[in-house]
């Protein structure tokens, strides 16, 4: 096998074959099965030059997927921070992330391949469920931190799939402030593990937002 060292060689070609390798194995094996060396190994590179193009799994996924943002990479800025402000800056990011013109496409698209077809549904599960789910569980830690990550999970997914899916008129119309009013406490409850609101919005860990804004 004829592999490269260093700089990678070949540039855009060689970025071109990665991307058309790497959809094909996360669609066959899926998101936790394939890895960077495997999909080294079928281009015929060396492993450091998939990292060098793309950095890491999730951006290779990213990528193949046709995101020209990581959502994941996004999530961990969020998770960065004052925990006051953790709700707001989850929001922000989804709100961020979707309006973009460039990225909103390509994510439409995403979500309805997933929905209409079994193994892209299988691998954007899988994704979301390491890169979304298990980074809120481990910054969140403490009792059923993978629970109440699931909740927030759902929440943001709600806000998604009815102002950017559904594209339904009375989420559409929602201000940025709105949705921030709206997605707030449940976002928050649902971090905190509370059954209303009306609790510490996401306590249970230090590290936890202890209000949603």
């Amino acid at each position: 096998m004829n592999k490269t060292r260093g700089r990678p060689r070949g540039g855009a070609s060689a970025r071109s074959r990665i991307l058309e390798v790497a959809r094909t194995r996360f669609l066959r094996d899926g998101y936790q099965a394939t890895t960077l060396r495997a999909v080294a190994a079928d281009v015929g590179v060396d492993a450091a030059a998939v990292s060098y193009h793309f950095g890491s799994k999730h951006g290779l996924f990213g990528a193949a997927m046709a995101l020209r943002r990581n959502p994941s990479g996004e999530l961990a800025e969020a998770l960065a921070g004052d925990p006051a402000g953790l709700v707001d800056r989850v929001l922000s990011a989804v709100v961020d992330l979707w309006e973009d013109p460039a990225l909103r496409g390509p994510l439409v698209a995403l979500e309805l391949a997933a929905l209409a077809d079994e193994d892209v549904l299988r691998v954007f599960g899988e994704f979301m469920e390491r890169e979304v789910v298990a980074r809120f569980a481990e910054f969140l830690g403490g009792p059923r931190a993978t629970e109440r990550a699931v909740a927030a999970a759902a929440v943001i997914g709600g806000l998604v799939t009815a102002r950017y899916l559904y594209r339904l008129p009375s989420a559409t119309a929602l201000s940025t402030v709105e949705i921030r009013r709206a997605f707030g406490p449940p976002l928050a409850a649902a971090l905190s593990g509370s059954r209303t609101g009306s609790r510490r919005p996401a306590g249970g860990s230090p590290r936890t937002a202890s209000r949603s804004g």
